[in-house]
């Protein structure tokens, strides 16, 4: 009996000690704390304020210098156009005759009418006719001078100035009409003038004081972005519009080489002077998606800001900030893609 119980203490003995080993043995589960997110490393640059010329642009369409239809003033048959669209004419030129038909017979009709006047004035002062009879024939010859003269005028056409034909819109034989043209005005041919063209923007009216006569102004057009053209302020309006509250101004543009064509696209910069204003790196400038914001984070004791900013122009690789920030504060230039508001940063070195 004392055998068997020594034999089961034994047995439960090492049965322990083979638990105990086995749970010593087995590997234990290790639990892993989450590490804290640092701070996000960057590289700031200051807010500058430095010296920005003002520069405002305006589009506009180009015109030219001077335009006009050639037109008689009477409506008579055309007998011949001497151009063509496209060629060049001088002041005074001859480009259309008219039928002469009728100038002719009125012709005849003045000179019957100075003969029979030169007479009758011989009879008067034999006391043969009355001198109402004298003035009534004077009055006649005045009527038909004029009549002749009226059509001398009309049935040969000159160019007003020098220019370029633009249109043709009768042919000959066609009876002159004063009816309008495809172009909406009334003429056999339009002539411009586009040696110089001319352009009118709308300006705002708090840049009044800076706009005078002689002003130079740099115009360019989309058909040629390399090249800048330089105009001159011709006219400014003295009215300002009250509903919009611009003035106009009128710009006249060199054009010896004809480069320039009238109805172009163009564009008109005015250079206002110079003005102290706020810039930062233009790569610190980031997007919101979806709308038009632009921001800036400012970092301040190692935490970023995001701030909507007004932007104004590009100067090299800086900005100009029209608000949003002040002068000597410090935005993330790099990073950006990490950084949110309220971000811990740290700046590098």
């Amino acid at each position: 009996m004392k055998r068997n119980l020594i034999i089961a203490l034994t047995a439960t003995l090492a049965a322990l000690t083979l638990t105990s080993c086995g749970e010593a043995n087995k590997p234990k589960s290790a639990t892993v704390a989450a590490p804290a997110q640092g701070a996000i490393l960057t590289k700031v640059a200051p807010v500058v304020m430095m010296d920005v010329a003002e520069t405002v642009d305006f589009t506009t369409t180009l015109l030219p210098y001077k335009k006009s239809f050639i037109t008689p003033q009477m409506a008579l048959r055309i007998d011949n156009i001497l151009v063509e669209v496209g060629d060049h004419v001088k002041k005074d030129q001859l480009v259309a005759t008219l039928d002469k038909n009728q100038y002719n017979q009125s012709s005849v009709q003045l000179k019957n009418a100075v003969q029979n006047l030169k007479r009758m004035k011989s009879v008067y002062e034999a006391g043969g006719v009355s001198k109402s009879q004298i003035d009534e024939l004077e009055t006649s010859v005045t009527v038909l001078r004029e009549t002749v003269a009226n059509l001398e005028r009309n049935i040969e056409l000159r160019s007003p100035f020098d220019g370029v034909i633009t249109g043709r819109y009768n042919e000959p034989g066609d009876l002159f009409a004063m009816a309008g043209n495809a172009d909406g005005g009334i003429g056999i041919l339009q002539v411009m003038q586009i040696d110089k063209l001319k352009a009118q923007v709308a300006i705002s009216e708090k840049y009044y004081p800076q706009v005078h006569k002689g002003m130079k102004v740099e115009v360019s057009s989309e058909v040629y972005p390399d090249k800048v053209f330089e105009g001159t302020v011709n006219i400014v309006y003295p009215a300002i519009n009250a509903q919009t509250h611009t003035f106009n101004v009128e710009i006249v543009v060199p054009n010896a080489q004809e480069i320039l064509r009238p109805g172009m696209f163009g564009r008109t910069e005015f250079n206002m002077g110079i003005r102290r204003s706020l810039t930062v790196p233009d790569v610190a400038i980031q997007k919101q998606m979806g709308v038009n914001d632009r921001y800036v984070y400012v970092i301040k004791n190692g935490v970023a800001e995001r701030r909507v900013v007004e932007l104004g122009r590009q100067i090299g690789d800086r900005v100009e900030i029209l608000s949003g920030v002040a002068d000597g504060e410090d935005v993330a230039i790099t990073s950006l893609s990490r950084i949110k508001d309220g971000s811990e940063v740290r700046i590098a070195e």
